[in-house]
């Protein structure tokens, strides 16, 4: 199935500060995402990378600036926006898989028959049909982010965001998911922000990757267009060109948010 561009949001983000206190997380920045476009995020850790998306969903508010999404200006949670965490807890444990996916169309009022459809729908789009009266207890780590994702997709958001969703995985796990979650973005058409520390899964994944400077009052560094077939060979010559220079981009941030914690002098950063 190609992908419908118009099923994801334009997301715009306008000299956008977020700050705790007298701390500043993130400062200055400007970003627009197209409809249906996968950005990745890289960068140091502690670097506001989580801290941002969490204010597109809504759930942190910006010091300064605006963020929209479509037309329509982020002042808290919306159904435009979905949240894939990194811990698959977030699914409610007492629900079959089946009941997990339906209970956001359940609250939003809709009917047990078309909840049904909705359900038999994403279940079949992330391969859990045969599990889907299974409790996430019984499910792999794997299979219980397929169900979150599917669960985050039931509701039909604009916007989907990930915050290092395969996190936890161990690596052939990971890659199953990362395959699975290039073909679900396709068919789905949703605009997807997703944060990582790891440069072969955004160079997998992104159209766009963004590399974040070390914190405090980090932006957006370096913005690196991802413009390879897919599916990708993370092996091909012009795969490892780009983790190259991505590395080396990071790798400097990474020196200067050592030297931030005292564990490195400047001159070993320069």
């Amino acid at each position: 199935m190609t992908r419908s561009r118009e099923a994801g949001a334009r997301l715009t983000l306008d000299d956008v500060q977020i700050r705790f206190g007298d701390f500043v997380a993130v400062d200055g920045i400007d970003l627009a995402v197209d409809p249906g476009e996968f950005v990745c995020l890289l960068g140091p850790s502690g670097c506001g990378k989580s801290t941002l998306i969490s204010a597109v969903a809504g759930f942190e508010s910006t010091s300064k600036g605006t963020l929209h999404v479509g037309d329509s200006v982020v002042r808290g949670p919306s159904l435009d926006t979905g949240m894939v965490f990194q811990s698959s807890e977030a699914l409610f444990d007492w629900l079959t898989i089946r009941k997990n996916i339906e209970y956001g169309p359940k609250m939003r009022g809709v009917t047990a028959a078309e909840r049904r459809k909705i359900s038999d729908r994403f279940l079949a789009l992330v391969g859990l049909t045969h599990a889907a009266d299974k409790l996430p207890a019984q499910l792999s780590g794997g299979m219980r982010q397929r169900a979150q994702i599917a669960r985050v997709l039931a509701n039909e958001p604009r916007v989907v965001l990930m915050d290092e969703p395969f996190g936890a995985l161990d690596a052939q796990t990971r890659h199953v998911m990362q395959v699975e979650l290039d073909r679900i973005w396709r068919e789905s058409g949703c605009t997807v922000i997703f944060v990582t520390h790891d440069i072969d899964e955004a160079i997998l994944l992104a159209d766009r990757v963004l590399v974040m400077s070390a914190g405090p009052a980090a932006r957006i560094k370096s913005s690196y267009s991802i413009d390879l077939p897919r599916p990708r060979d993370e092996a091909s010559p012009e795969a490892l060109e780009i983790h190259r220079r991505l590395r080396a981009d990071i790798g400097e941030e990474v020196q200067k948010a050592l030297a931030g914690q005292g564990l490195v002098t400047e001159e070993e950063v320069h």
